[in-house]
């Protein structure tokens, strides 16, 4: 909604959000997972899961390829961890056990904005309840925080994390044409945020889905989050 200055041009509400916002940080722990600086040390446990992508279908939209073996994700990982924008986390299951990489990234403390991306997840990851209370303690630290826009963004042909954005309550806004060139192939980007007004409602519905109660005793989901 806009309003009006003194000479009757329409401008945005005044914001009142306390800016800078503070930096985001790495350690999150959730029911089912935990969130960690991204370091050298999980590098044979996270080729191991990586690993179990045998084709290397996971990585087709990523800019980078499937690490070649231990000692590549080791060095991968180091970079990682002197990396302050990105901010590189790695996601621990309930045991301690590394199963995929995600970061904040864009992070913009002045104007309260902030991306999550170079979500990596291994097969023992995706479509689990920890990968999406992962993505879950991101946001919530993230508006925590004070942050008034949290962003997503993806190759625009990639359905799985459009999907993926929209199940997690992300509002689609649009695409950039021509935005990158990936692996020698023109990329265009589709861009979703979710808004500090929105956070609550959604926040709430993240929260009744990953409630222990909304599963069966064979770990089923009794009511999707979508919707």
């Amino acid at each position: 909604m806009s309003e009006t200055n003194a000479f009757g041009q329409p401008v945005g509400p005044l914001v009142t959000t306390a800016l800078p916002c503070a930096a985001p940080g790495t350690e999150m722990t959730g029911r089912t997972c935990r969130l960690t600086a991204a370091r050298p040390d999980h590098a044979e446990a996270l080729f191991a899961a990586y690993r179990e992508d045998e084709e290397g279908r996971n990585w087709t939209y990523l800019p980078l390829a499937p690490p070649r073996d231990a000692a590549e994700m080791r060095a991968r990982l180091a970079e990682m961890a002197t990396s302050r924008d990105p901010l590189f986390v790695s996601i621990l299951d309930a045991g301690g056990t590394p199963l995929g990489t995600a970061s904040y990234l864009r992070i913009d403390p002045e104007m309260g904005s902030v991306e999550v991306g170079w979500i990596t997840y291994s097969p023992r990851l995706q479509r689990t309840v920890m990968a999406t209370e992962a993505m879950h303690l991101m946001m919530r630290q993230a508006f925590d925080l004070g942050y008034r826009r949290y962003e997503w963004k993806c190759d625009a042909l990639n359905a799985p994390s459009r999907r993926a954005a929209e199940r997690l309550g992300f509002t689609y806004e649009g695409t950039h044409r021509q935005a990158r060139v990936s692996k020698g192939r023109n990329r265009d980007t589709a861009w979703f945020s979710i808004l500090d007004s929105e956070w609550p409602a959604l926040q709430a519905r993240l929260e009744a889905w990953l409630s222990p109660g909304n599963f069966d005793e064979s770990g089923r989901q009794k009511r999707p989050l979508a919707g």
